[in-house]
């Protein structure tokens, strides 16, 4: 029976429909066991949190496909796994609507100051202070989408029903072809929020600096749904304590790229510090019904390669291998 090591928590209806394919071993939980132990046996990684180097690719030799549960998969080798004849894949497109959802819930929270009324609540505070929890309103403002592709475009209609402008920006876009479409410099400045739905590359690397929270808007937002690292961290919260920025959502750190489960143990903003900034666990893409989609896509690649056929979603093409 084929091995099949599950690095992180998911649906509790793709672990058991897992167990129909291949033995499951997990890397999490009071039985986890970790790669290093399984190395020499298994046949697949359901990838969720954690990395998967090119050190360990080559130290698995019956290892056939690492399924990625979610559409990024900037957290294995995919370069080495082809080169080891294993097949990479994602889940694309299978959480789009759960990320849309997430980014209007940061943008929300942060106009209406919902952890703010929160807070006070909790201390039984109910009209005292209650001008501080004076919003602002989406209707008539712009929203600056950073990569228009499958969830850029999506969130645009979203934003549009709220009453707002959209413009966007994206090089894999022909300029002419949607009159929304402007440079980022103009982007940046005629934006009342920018949302950012990019991957993280070395051209996106640092993407929003600095330089870039100069040329906002006075009180802009930022919504960062996309990649830790696409936004200089630090840049941001200068910018939220000088009052450049009214607000930021956040739901990705750039530390995820060294440690996607602590990412704390590493250098973070100050989150509890830093004025109207809200910061979620890379979750945005986390519903009930996205986990089974995306569970079900990567179950599906796995299955696919177990039985000797290519995957549905592959992200490489691995040179020909013989596994005994």
């Amino acid at each position: 029976m084929s091995l099949i090591y599950v690095t992180s928590p998911i649906h509790g209806t793709i672990l058991s429909r897992l167990s129909d394919i291949g033995e499951v071993r997990l890397g999490y939980g009071p039985n986890a066991v970790s790669y290093e132990e399984i190395r020499n046996q298994v046949d697949a990684v359901f990838l969720r949190g954690g990395h998967i180097s090119a050190e360990m690719i080559a130290a698995s030799p019956k290892l056939r496909i690492i399924a990625r549960h979610g559409a990024g998969y900037d957290n294995v080798d995919y370069k080495a796994a082809a080169d080891h004849g294993v097949w990479v894949t994602n889940t694309p497109g299978a959480n789009q609507r759960s990320v849309i959802e997430h980014v209007f819930a940061l943008l929300l929270s942060l106009c209406r100051k919902l952890p703010l009324a929160s807070e006070q609540t909790c201390n039984r505070v109910w009209a005292k202070d209650r001008l501080s929890l004076t919003g602002i309103e989406l209707e008539g403002r712009t929203l600056g989408l950073v990569g228009f592709g499958n969830i850029g475009s999506s969130v645009a209609p979203v934003a549009e029903a709220f009453g707002m402008k959209v413009i966007f920006t994206d090089p894999a876009i022909d300029p002419n072809s949607d009159s929304r479409w402007m440079d980022f410099d103009t982007l940046l400045s005629a934006a009342d929020v920018v949302s950012l739905h990019v991957p993280l590359l070395e051209t996106t690397c640092n993407l929003i600096g600095a330089p870039e929270f100069a040329k906002m808007k006075d009180g802009a937002m930022l919504i960062n749904t996309s990649r830790g690292g696409v936004v200089d961290e630090q840049a941001l919260v200068d910018a939220l304590n000088s009052g450049k920025l009214a607000g930021a959502g956040i739901d990705v750190l750039a530390a995820e790229n060294i440690d996607m489960i602590n990412p704390f143990n590493h250098a973070t903003p100050d989150i509890a510090n830093t004025p109207n900034l809200i910061v979620t666990a890379h979750v945005a893409g986390q519903t009930n019904e996205s986990l089974l989609r995306v569970g079900m896509s990567a179950l599906e690649a796995i299955a696919a390669v177990l039985n000797g056929q290519a995957p549905a979603y592959p992200v490489n093409q691995p040179v020909p291998k013989s596994f005994s």
